[in-house]
Order: C-alpha cells, then structure tokens, then sequence
C-alpha cells in the first residue's frame, strides 16, 4: 500500500466520519489514457451519473466515450460528441424539455463543460482511487454537507455561485472551472443514482480537497458549539 492510497483512505474516513455520509465519496478523473490496472466498465447504462452510482457502491473502473452515448445530456456537459446516427438525440431530449416546461432553450450555451473531450473517465470510491481525481462528488443530507460547502469557504475554495441544479452533471466542469459547488441534483440524476430527496450533492476539484477536509473538524466542531448556543438562546428568548 502506498502513501497516496493511505492519504485518500483518510479523507474518506475524515469526510464519512465527520459528515455520516450514506454512501461513499466518489472519486472522478479525465485523462487521455487508462491507467495501469484499472478495468475498463463492461455493460450499458442509460446514464452518465449512473457511473457515480456504481463507484460508490465499491467499484474501480473507467469509461470511454462510447460509454456515454445513452446520455445525450451528459455528453453535452463531458464534451462528447456523439456519433453521426445518434447526434439528433440531444435535440430530441432537448425538444422534450423545452416542451414541458423543464428548461429553456436560451439557458443551452450557459451549461458548463468540459473543456476538450477525455480519453477516459476513471470511477471510484475515494479511497480506492488510482489516480489524483479532479472532483470528488459528495452525496448527503442537507444538515450535513452544510458543514462542507462551509468549510470550502473557510478554505478559500468555494465557488462564488448560488446553489446549481440541473443537470447535475454540469457541477463537475462547473467545480473543476470555479471551486466548490452545491448542486440541488435533477430528477434524472435521481433516479438514475437513488439519490434521495432529502439529498443533495457537494463536488469539491481535486486540486482543493485536502484543504477543505482539513477545514471540516473545525467547521463540525463550531457548529456543534453553535447548535448549543443558539438552543439556549432559543429556551430563554422564546415568548411563544
């Protein structure tokens, strides 16, 4: 075992322990190229983030483009083009969209990506991580990832953005270009992940997660001392 791999075993531990997390911290990299002993994902699935949903029950593989092709939307935010007989399927999901009242059509151009198209996406619990992620996504209870998106501004690694929402998968160019994001999730990803709707999701870039985890303790500590606080101010305060 390695000193890279101890170092992420304990940033799981840290984020699982200090945030009770439900599910394990996925960890998500681009590169042009697969690393050494890492399995290549076998199968379909009908979405992008259903590769979250896989790493975070345990497993440790990566994906080509091809992989993504089911998911029009989230080929769009990974920066896949799809192949010439699949290409108007982002139009037609867009199509359904805009019919329903889900989206505009105006608010396309403004959806972060990435900025070339990857070789390959490598998934994983953040423990088991082969390689230096570029996001990790973190799924929990509002109370919760509350104190992470607190500790990302007491780190300096917030992004200076109001929470996001759909498609989810647009936080991860959004965190990798800006910082920190809170992302309210979309349906899709809901059901696509199980992602429960007391949930939601904190996608903290590579570069900035020993920073913000070595912030959270603290965070956890004072808020713990402030819930006592403001209960006591509560109790002699409340005339009603």
């Amino acid at each position: 075992m390695t000193d890279y791999q101890t170092d992420y075993q304990s940033i799981e531990q840290q984020l699982s322990g200090a945030l009770r997390l439900d599910r394990r911290p996925v960890a998500v990299t681009f590169q042009d190229s697969p690393p050494a002993g890492v399995s290549k994902f076998t199968g379909t699935t009908p979405s992008g983030c259903s590769f979250w949903r896989l790493a975070a029950e345990g497993r440790t593989f990566y994906t080509v483009p091809s992989d993504h092709y089911n998911c029009p939307i989230g080929s769009h935010t990974h920066n896949i083009p799809l192949p010439e007989e699949r290409a108007q399927e982002l139009g037609q999901t867009l199509s359904l969209m805009t019919s329903i009242g889900y989206i505009k059509m105006e608010e396309i151009p403004g959806i972060p990506r990435l900025p070339h198209t990857p070789g390959v996406a490598i998934y994983a619990p953040l423990a088991d991580t082969p390689v230096e992620p570029d996001v990790v996504l973190v799924a929990g209870r509002p109370g919760r990832v509350m104190l992470l998106a607190e500790a990302a501004l007491a780190a300096g690694a917030g992004a200076q953005s109001p929470m996001i929402g759909r498609p989810t998968c647009m936080a991860i160019p959004a965190a990798m270009a800006n910082g920190v994001v809170v992302s309210s999730g979309c349906i899709g990803n809901r059901v696509y992940t199980d992602l429960g709707e007391d949930e939601l999701y904190v996608v903290i870039p590579g570069r900035d997660l020993a920073k913000v985890v070595d912030c959270l303790q603290a965070i956890a500590a004072a808020n713990a001392q402030l819930a006592d606080y403001h209960r006591g101010r509560r109790q002699t305060l409340a005339a009603v």
